[in-house]
């Protein structure tokens, strides 16, 4: 065959190759689109055909409202004097807008105790949620991909330490930190923010999901060690469930009241919550003046870092909390 019968040879080829992608496209086309007109007779909801449902869409505004009026509420109300707090309507803005001199009030105030209580807070969550994270991402991981005696037992022991509330827990903590001399200190709310019962669960379900077994086998074939194995092979696939994990501790770690108003006495260790609730009390204390437009602020400032963590890590969040909801 000459190299011009090669040329239109592969010409020719390359032309019915297109006419059979483009023909194959104009299939795929035809199927989507007839799918689509059966999801809309049969009322089929999918993200690409929603079905419309003005009931449902009532419900969900009514819980969307329901769920926004506090936070209205709050950034509404950061805008007023103390006086205009006092005067005027919860959802109607005061006759001044005072927000940067509430914030600046906020962080000035009581010699800037306030931005102690937030560095406070940051170092609990830090070394409190952080390190629960690191022990519930391990201890899920080893519960899930190894096989020991008295495994079914450590899981009975993590579900009922799951049903027990966490301030039934408090004053026998306070008694055994009391014994050792560690309450008013760091240590005695950061300790018990390093034990998470459910996110050891939800780390032990994730991982039995995310990580298929074959993959283990394969990589100690190839001569990988455990912890190697463990770093290079488990972690990344276990990336949706530690970013839930470390969101649920984050959160818990946060907004924690109970524990650090038994264990500390010292204002200068209060996380937020605390010295928020404080701040509120003076109002009812024999010659302080009532700072409430500094609380609302207060709070308001509070939220915002959870409030930008669960934007940024919705996707990996929404992703963990969907593992193992679909059967493979």
């Amino acid at each position: 065959m000459s190299e011009e019968d090669r040329v239109a040879s592969g010409l020719a080829a390359s032309l019915r190759a297109r006419r059979r992608e483009r023909r194959q496209a104009r299939r795929i086309a035809a199927d989507e689109k007839a799918e689509r007109r059966r999801a809309a007779r049969t009322g089929f909801s999918s993200p690409a055909n929603p079905r419309r449902s003005w009931p449902l869409t009532l419900v969900a505004g009514i819980f969307a409202a329901y769920c926004l009026f506090p936070l209205v509420w709050l950034v509404i109300n950061s805008t007023k004097t103390q006086p205009d707090f006092i005067s005027t309507f919860g959802l109607a803005f005061g006759h001044r807008f005072a927000l940067w001199d509430n914030l600046v009030a906020v962080f000035t105030y009581q010699d800037g105790i306030f931005g102690r209580w937030l560095l406070n807070t940051l170092l609990y969550v830090a070394l409190g949620a952080g390190g629960a994270t690191v022990l519930a991402v391990l201890g899920g991981y080893g519960l899930a991909k190894f096989r020991f005696p008295g495994r079914k037992a450590v899981f009975a022991v993590v579900i009922g330490a799951i049903s027990v509330p966490g301030i039934a827990l408090a004053v026998p903590q306070f008694l055994l930190f009391a014994k050792v001399g560690l309450t008013d200190t760091p240590w005695a709310v950061i300790i018990p923010s390093l034990i998470s019962p459910f996110g050891l669960y939800l780390m032990w379900i994730f991982s039995d999901q995310a990580v298929p077994t074959e993959l283990l086998e394969a990589a100690r074939v190839d001569g990988a060690g455990e912890w190697r194995t463990f770093v290079q092979v488990s972690l990344p696939l276990l990336a949706p469930g530690i970013v839930t994990t470390a969101l649920f501790t984050i959160v818990a770690t946060w907004n924690n009241y109970f524990l650090p108003l038994i264990m500390l006495k010292d204002s200068d260790w209060y996380p937020l919550p605390i010295g928020l609730n404080q701040w509120k009390d003076q109002a009812s204390t024999a010659g302080q003046s009532a700072i409430q437009n500094l609380v609302v602020t207060g709070s308001m400032v509070t939220i915002i870092p959870i409030i930008v963590a669960f934007l940024l890590l919705q996707k990996y969040w929404q992703s963990g909390l969907a593992a193992g909801a679909v059967k493979e």
